[in-house]
């Protein structure tokens, strides 16, 4: 490494965010390590530290840029593994309150890909890189702190199921992607620092998920069939073309609404959902499996962003900083523009100022993927939380948005690209959508 001094880099969790921040933090490190409680084969199977793994996934369109930047080709390689790729906003049919919003192009492609499957191609392509070493059946259980812990200088692991001591693994920088419950908030308790400020968002949410073999219903020709749930009707599923030859269908409902795990009773679930067509596509399909539940129970932000001192040496990303409602499969992209702001902190070559850091992934990461998703989640009367002016004017406008995106194309291409988080919120106020709503 050219003219700096830091060497190693260790990543704790090789999910999709730990890969995509050890793509990134390759460009300048001589060595990066990726511990793992899992086996990570190539395979593309479920793993056990990823228990939502199962069920529906989506990477939305800015994810999906990004993951083609990192890896040039790997949308190609998807497809070549059964993905089925289409337009955001002229693929998806998207129902509300029982209206399918217009088509549209918003000329943004969407990867309807099974979890396992994604993640198997981006951890092959991460291996492939030279100074990238995966170290795992290693459960982190502590960092190591120099004097005065004023720098964190490694981590303690230990081998998951055995009985030995921990063994230091030493860091320049170590970088937390070990999800939502990460314990890494605790450690710096332990060792002095202040506690990491928290917002909740108490969802309730449980999804329950079948895979079908393939047909050509519902509405062929799509990628899938997303039943949003809304305040009049909060209950909801998404029906896509997966890999494998599979359909996936996931269910879900908030506020300890929870889908059935019986058979008859996630097709009677279906059944009363806004729109019908999932259910009348699936009552008579060959299931693959039995059906399976995940809780979630809230929406989860750490503000590292407000704290006023942190030990060098130490960064967090993906779900590790925020954990959103999965519904709003937001979750994986945000991992990936965090860790274009990793890249972009970690490219002179000297170590991170962690204050400056957590404030730019704030700002170019999480802030508005979680403003969506507040303002979305406080729709719902049984959602608790601090209905303030500006998320009430919010909702109302995007009620205007989604009313006219029934009729327009063009506005539902729109509404597409910016929850998509590639187009800005200002996007759906331009004079023609506006026009559009009948505000012009």
């Amino acid at each position: 490494m050219t003219g700096n001094e830091w060497r190693r880099a260790v990543v704790l969790g090789g999910s999709i965010a730990g890969l995509l921040a050890s793509r990134a933090l390759s460009e300048t490190y001589d060595e990066v390590v990726v511990v793992d409680r899992d086996e990570l084969t190539g395979l593309p199977e479920p793993r056990k530290g990823v228990p939502q793994g199962r069920h529906v996934h989506g990477i939305l369109a800015r994810g999906q840029q990004i993951l083609e930047e990192y890896f040039p080709g790997i949308t190609g390689q998807l497809e070549e593994s059964g993905a089925v790729t289409g337009d955001v906003a002229g693929n998806v049919r998207w129902i509300m309150d029982g209206v399918a919003m217009s088509k549209g192009d918003s000329g943004l492609l969407a990867v309807s890909v099974s979890r396992p499957t994604l993640e198997a191609h981006v951890r092959r392509r991460v291996r492939a890189l030279p100074n990238v070493e995966f170290l795992d059946h290693r459960e982190v259980v502590g960092l190591r702190f120099a004097p005065g812990a004023r720098q964190v200088t490694g981590v303690r692991t230990v081998e998951r199921g055995g009985s030995g001591d921990a063994s230091v693994l030493p860091a320049d920088l170590v970088v937390d992607a070990l999800g939502r419950g990460s314990r890494v908030p605790r450690w710096l308790r332990h060792h002095g620092w202040p506690t990491v400020p928290e917002e909740r968002t108490q969802v309730g949410l449980t999804y329950t998920t079948r895979h079908y073999r393939v047909g050509p219903e519902p509405s062929p020709g799509d990628l899938s069939v997303d039943i949003v749930a809304t305040p009049d009707h909060p209950r909801g599923a998404i029906c896509a073309r997966i890999d494998g030859g599979r359909q996936i269908v996931t269910a879900y409902g908030i506020l300890g609404d929870v889908p059935p795990t019986d058979p008859e009773g996630f097709l009677d679930f279906l059944k009363s959902l806004s729109s019908p067509e999932v259910y009348e596509a699936m009552v008579d399909r060959e299931p693959l499996d039995a059906p399976v539940s995940y809780r979630f129970p809230a929406s989860l932000r750490r503000r590292y962003e407000r704290m006023t001192r942190l030990p060098a040496g130490l960064l967090a990303v993906g779900d590790a900083v925020c954990s959103f409602n999965p519904t709003y499969g937001q979750g994986m992209t945000v991992a990936a523009l965090g860790s274009l702001v990793l890249r972009a902190h970690t490219a002179g070559g000297s170590l991170p100022d962690p204050l400056a850091y957590f404030r730019d992934l704030a700002h170019e990461a999480v802030d508005e993927a979680w403003r969506q998703a507040l303002s979305n989640d406080l729709g719902f009367p049984g959602v608790e939380g601090d209905r303030t002016p500006e998320i009430l004017a919010d909702q109302e406008y995007i009620g205007r948005i989604l009313e006219a995106a029934q009729r327009n194309g063009d506005v539902a291409a729109a509404y597409a690209r910016v929850i998509g988080l590639v187009d800005p919120p200002e996007a759906l106020r331009t004079p023609e959508v506006r026009a559009a709503l009948g505000a012009g």
